[in-house]
């Protein structure tokens, strides 16, 4: 069986939609429109797990996608879906968004570098008025540029179409010794197994699914899995939804996020003021959405120790503090362990009762949620889980493996796009985890030592080879 979709099942070239993306891009670009509709920002491509190339034939196919994008527009089913789905989203974004379009002509550098290391960028650089230099070899490997830049408002939306393209074509043109044989009863089976241990769950796997067919599959098992465990008689497990909005709309699921790093990277950027921007971007972000509306909290973006602090501040309107407002916090980098056990420390020095919840997002399989889980519940939180590229990518070693060798797992890339800067200034990441470290070294060596930032190991924290080692 090849890694084409079996007959009769159509595979989505590209991006299916403007909203085959991650709900918090679009809550995030509601949040800038009404704060910051006229800031200029860049974005950096990274593919962290380098020794993973992508073929010249692939970029080709990338190029031909991302010209495609402009093409997409709000469908009034669509409109309609956000405006049941989402009633936080307010009427002047809607608006917004039903006329926006993505512009790759004037926001979009893409540049592929063969190994021979000569770039397409440098071969036709000064050569504007002669015939542009190509290169025949359309298997030959390489890397990936890719500089995004605009109005942040205007450009915030590309993350996830371009991580899902890059990705896709990973697996369409250099890594094709795999196919989808049992994905579907793969993912059946795993939710099932969540479901059954009273895990609640969102599937998170958009960014880096090795095609749409696939998170189709993931997104039909663990329906079905649900279904199973309801006729079953159920209980605790549940299935939340998916954040791809596109696949909620189309599966009737409930669209699942709230906020990203990026948030809190670009208002720390635009405003200079590291000690203050997690308070300004909740603040923000309450005043944009209500309170108890979206109220999952990001906390790590410059360490979990510095946005606690900020945390326990008062939210003005109110006068009650942002940790009593939102709901929870989301765990997405260092050691869930020690994590779990600050948070518990935290809330119990704010005297605050209510029973809070913990997101966790951060790389997760199924022994990992039912270990988080116990962990969490054990200190008297709600869990909930994001499972993202151990469904759609990389499952366990029983899932994706190569055909050729079918002991060994077909590995995936570890890709992300961040906001580089913001007003012409660089916007960083700090996160709970070195490895997680992102933008400019000299702002975050600078920012670290403004916040008292403390680095922390964690044996299981290398971000090149999280999914185990490929040696």
């Amino acid at each position: 069986m090849s890694n084409k979709p079996p007959h009769g099942t159509e595979e989505v070239e590209g991006i299916a939609s403007l909203v085959d993306t991650d709900l918090y891009k679009l809550t995030m670009q509601c949040a800038v429109l009404k704060n910051y509709p006229d800031v200029d920002v860049t974005y950096a491509y990274t593919n962290r797990t380098f020794d993973l190339k992508l073929s010249r034939e692939g970029f080709e196919w990338i190029k031909a996608q991302v010209a495609k994008l402009g093409q997409l527009r709000l469908s009034q089913a669509e409109l309609e879906f956000l405006q049941r789905a989402c009633p936080y989203l307010p009427q002047t974004y809607l608006a917004y968004l039903e006329k926006f379009s993505f512009k790759p002509d004037d926001q979009l550098v893409l540049a592929f570098t063969p190994d021979t290391g000569v770039s397409d960028r440098m071969a036709n650089e000064g050569n504007e008025n002669s015939e542009k230099v190509e290169f025949a070899d359309g298997s030959a490997k390489g890397d990936v540029r890719i500089d995004i830049k605009g109005k942040w408002v205007e450009t915030i939306l590309y993350e996830i179409p371009l991580l899902v393209l890059v990705s896709q074509a990973y697996f369409k043109f250099s890594n094709t010794d795999w196919n989808y044989e049992g994905q579907e009863e793969k993912a059946f089976a795993k939710g099932l197994q969540l479901l059954e241990s009273g895990c609640a769950l969102s599937e998170f796997g958009t960014r880096r699914r090795r095609s749409y067919h696939t998170q189709e599959l993931v997104l039909n098992g663990l329906v079905r899995a649900t279904a199973h465990y309801e006729k079953s008689g159920g209980g605790e497990g549940k299935l939340l939804g998916t954040s791809n909005v596109h696949f909620a709309h189309r599966m009737g699921l409930n669209p699942i996020g709230t906020v990203a790093h990026e948030w809190f990277m670009g208002i720390a950027a635009i405003t200079n003021d590291y000690t203050r921007a997690n308070e300004i971007g909740l603040r923000q972000w309450i005043d944009c959405f209500g309170e108890g509306v979206l109220s999952i909290a990001l906390t790590d973006t410059f360490g979990t120790p510095h946005f606690l602090r900020n945390f326990a501040l008062k939210y003005p309107p109110s006068g009650k503090s942002y940790a009593e407002i939102f709901a929870g916090v989301r765990q997405d980098s260092g050691d869930p362990e020690e994590f779990v056990k600050r948070m518990r420390k935290f809330y119990d020095e704010q005297g605050i009762k209510s029973k809070k919840t913990i997101v966790f997002s951060d790389s997760l399989d199924v022994d990992l949620c039912l270990k988080y889980k116990e962990l969490a519940e054990r200190e008297g939180f709600v869990s909930s889980f994001g499972v993202g590229t151990f469904l759609t990518t990389a499952n366990p070693s029983d899932d994706f493996v190569q055909l050729s060798s079918p002991g060994q797992r077909s590995w995936p890339l570890n890709i992300v796009v961040k906001v580089n800067s913001a007003n012409g200034k660089p916007a960083v990441k700090i996160s709970d985890n070195i490895s997680k470290n992102t933008g400019d070294r000299a702002t975050v060596e600078r920012v670290k030592q403004e916040l008292g930032y403390v680095e922390r190991e964690w044996e299981d924290g290398n971000e090149r080879d999280r999914s185990g080692s490929r040696v």
